[in-house]
């Protein structure tokens, strides 16, 4: 996983999505706009957790490398050195793989 160039803030992720299934169970081939939006992705950068009333930070629940399930429509799509990647807040993912 190489080193991405971006820093989130507050209680955002950066998170890279897997890649589209191509082809169904059965082996047929799936055009692009057919492809369901990925829903697991990796964690790729992390920003320092929420400013809580007490000053201090939040600490978040994901670190860098986890794999993570998201809302198919939450975040913000966006690309950065060549890859696509979305950023979410921490509300926004749903689960981490274990």
């Amino acid at each position: 996983m190489a080193k991405i160039n971006i820093r989130p803030l507050d209680d955002r992720i950066v998170v890279e999505p897997m890649a589209a299934e191509e082809t169904t169970a059965g082996g047929i081939v799936l055009p692009d706009a057919a492809q369901e939006k990925p829903q697991r992705g990796t964690v790729v950068a992390v920003g320092p957790g929420k400013l809580l009333d007490s000053g201090e930070r939040g600490e978040l629940s994901v670190t860098v490398g986890d794999e993570v399930i998201f809302g198919k429509y939450g975040g913000t799509e966006i690309e950065v050195d060549g890859k696509d990647v979305k950023i979410l807040r921490e509300s926004d993912i749903l689960a981490k793989v274990v």
